[in-house]
């Protein structure tokens, strides 16, 4: 078996988990599932057994714990560097590496505003103006990305981090039906069609049914 074990909250729900979740089944990495579910008694019972700082998600390997999804999508790159979770370009990289920062501390008016419920479906929803300017540059970012790089990933052929940052967005501009243009839909398509993905909507669907 595996050391490594991830700690994450509900599918449905924690967008944070999901990020280090999709990178290890996306590139086939063997890990032990510990789920929590958020917002619960349980939770505050046990969570501070798995991570010092009191949120998920957190990757245990060994004796050694790695909190916080962009600190764990780090240290996966650096474990696994036959894997290529950054572009091999050096340029590209930094654009990645920029883009999926960007992602990880900015976009409040879209996390306050559409917050992840991957199994559920919204209509007619009209983002409010705070919301749509992160939708707006969300979607500059993709097509410049997949303009530059030509996709159908954000840095070419291949999945990265940066894609994998990028996930969550996806399934929320699903849930609330976010109009999109052609390419911004194109990469909505790519990444719900990955297995990975629909692995994790599976054991979305099964939290809520």
């Amino acid at each position: 078996m595996s050391d490594l074990k991830l700690v994450i909250g509900n599918k449905n729900v924690s967008s944070w988990s999901l990020r280090p979740w999709i990178l290890l089944k996306h590139f086939g990495i063997p890990f032990e599932e510990i789920p929590l579910k958020l917002f619960t008694p349980e939770y505050a019972q046990v969570i501070d057994k798995y991570s010092p700082s009191g949120k998920v998600p957190v990757l245990h390997d060994g004796n050694l714990q790695i909190w916080d999804s962009l600190g764990i999508s780090e240290y996966l790159a650096e474990t696994f560097s036959n894997k290529d979770f950054w572009p091999k370009d050096k340029t590209a990289r930094a654009k990645a590496r920029s883009i999926t920062a960007e992602m990880h501390s900015g976009f409040s008016g879209l996390r306050s505003n559409l917050s992840m419920n991957f199994v559920g479906r919204k209509t007619d929803y009209q983002p409010p103006i705070e919301a749509q300017k992160d939708i707006d540059r969300i979607q500059e970012i993709w097509e410049e990305c997949i303009s530059s790089y030509g996709g159908p990933f954000l840095f070419g052929k291949d999945f990265s981090i940066a894609d994998a940052f990028y996930t969550p967005v996806v399934s929320r501009f699903i849930t609330y039906g976010v109009k999109l243009s052609s390419k911004s839909s194109g990469y909505i398509q790519t990444i719900s069609n990955l297995p990975a993905y629909k692995v994790w909507e599976d054991g979305a669907k099964l939290e809520v049914s």
